[in-house]
């Protein structure tokens, strides 16, 4: 095969889909963590139903990589990726050297931000630095103005702050960095919905305001209190907002899979976003909004650390005997605000907690029986959540980003059988 294999989509490809070889084994990286799954009571092969599904669907040809991690009780038993991390676009400008995915590699993890800030707004919440049900006025005077000052901390974390829409003055990615700017463009937001009336999820303003109280409150930016406060005393390498521009050639790249989005699909997209599907993956390859700090939406890791970082949460805030959080803090934040509402940024009932992706029964973005399970989605197609009933944490990465196509069913039935292999508990560590 030659390098890249042609792995990205074919411009001619009314499905934008990625050309994926009959022999996977050479696309396929695995970690050398993985451990026994019995010594973290899984099978063998329950564990291999896992994979064999990510290689399902990877063969929908819609990603041209695809990394997973699976942790259960703390212990990694499956850490593998398959496919190109970069490669050259087909009829297109080069996109560079190719690069294979590794189960290293980094990525961009999008809206799954949103789990990390929250993390970090209910951490200083805990030290009574930050209050939940304050309105946020009494940290941001931009927010002083009537009805402004009728939402709180608590409406911004779980999408009920009536300010869903994106203005693209918050996006200018040529003012990364400009606080004066910044707070002037909060100032200038305009307000959908009462405060605390409806749920409307905020794509990416929500957690410019967050990031703003964070600094208001310990006079460092996010980035600075989310390394110092929990990656920092775990050893993360990764899950920060952005990096060095040094480091950003080891970023996996983005790439628009699947059906082009049609009006009126594409126009509530745009509206959520700011921005196309199409400007969204181009924004995510730029040097500025990947050296920027973007609390919503400009995480980047790797599904190790990603479901590490889940894994936290799952067992209380206690990892290798050191403590960042208490559970109590995290329970509080999984307690659900918004039970099976319609969601009017994204047109279909959705469960909220205070900053989480919450489970459900049957229908759920953690597949079926996953009522307890919390995380977030990243851009529809990453996935990562802790599921504390079956002492789950899971990171799903891909760098193809199609909004629909042909690999639901496929993306589906991975995320049954994650949970169809993985045993329930009666005690789980979260809830004792």
């Amino acid at each position: 095969m030659p390098l890249g294999g042609g792995l990205i989509p074919r411009l001619a490809d009314p499905l934008r889909r990625v050309r994926v070889p009959r022999d996977l084994e050479p696309l396929i990286s695995r970690a050398g963590t993985e451990v026994d799954p019995a010594a973290a009571g899984m099978s063998a092969a329950g564990v291999e139903r896992i994979w064999r599904a990510a290689t399902a669907l990877y063969r929908r040809r819609m990603y041209p990589a695809l990394t997973l991690c699976v942790r259960r009780n703390g212990q990694v038993v499956l850490d593998r990726a398959i496919g190109w991390a970069r490669s050259v676009r087909a009829g297109a400008q080069r996109d560079g050297e190719a690069m294979p995915v590794r189960p290293d590699t980094p990525f961009c993890i999008f809206s799954a931000s949103k789990a990390i800030t929250a993390t970090v707004v209910h951490l200083l919440a805990e030290r009574d630095l930050i209050d939940l049900h304050a309105p946020v006025a009494s940290y941001l005077p931009e927010f002083g103005r009537r009805p402004f000052d009728e939402i709180t901390v608590e409406h911004v974390l779980s999408h009920r702050a009536g300010f869903p829409i994106v203005p693209r003055s918050l996006m200018d990615l040529d003012r990364f960095g400009d606080r004066e700017y910044l707070r002037a463009a909060l100032g200038r937001l305009e307000l959908r919905s009462r405060p605390g009336a409806s749920l409307a999820y905020h794509a990416v303003s929500g957690g410019f305001v967050l990031g703003e109280i964070v600094y208001e409150v310990t006079g460092k930016d996010i980035r600075a209190v989310l390394a110092e406060q929990i990656l920092d005393p775990l050893g993360f390498r990764w899950t920060n907002y952005g990096v060095p521009a040094a480091e950003q050639h080891l970023i996996a790249h983005d790439y628009a899979t699947g059906p082009r989005v049609l009006p009126p699909a594409s126009l509530v997209i745009t509206r959520a976003l700011g921005m196309s599907v199409e400007e969204v993956v181009a924004t995510g390859r730029d040097p500025r909004f990947l050296g920027g700090i973007v609390p919503a939406a400009n995480v980047v890791t790797t599904a190790n650390e990603l479901s590490r970082f889940m894994d936290l949460l799952r067992a209380g805030g206690t990892l290798d005997a050191v403590s960042v959080l208490r559970p109590g803090t995290i329970r509080a934040a999984c307690v659900e605000r918004s039970y099976h509402e319609f969601d009017r940024t994204l047109g279909f009932p959705v469960r909220f907690s205070s900053g989480f992706m919450l489970g459900a029964k049957l229908l759920s973005v953690y597949g079926p029986d996953t009522d307890e399970a919390f995380g977030h989605l990243g851009f529809s197609n990453v996935f990562a959540w802790a599921d504390p009933r079956r002492e789950l944490a899971v990171a799903l990465l891909t760098n193809g980003d199609p909004i629909v196509g042909p690999h639901l069913p496929a993306l589906w039935n991975l995320l049954r059988v994650i949970g169809a292999v993985s045993p329930k508990v009666d005690e789980p560590v979260l809830y004792r």
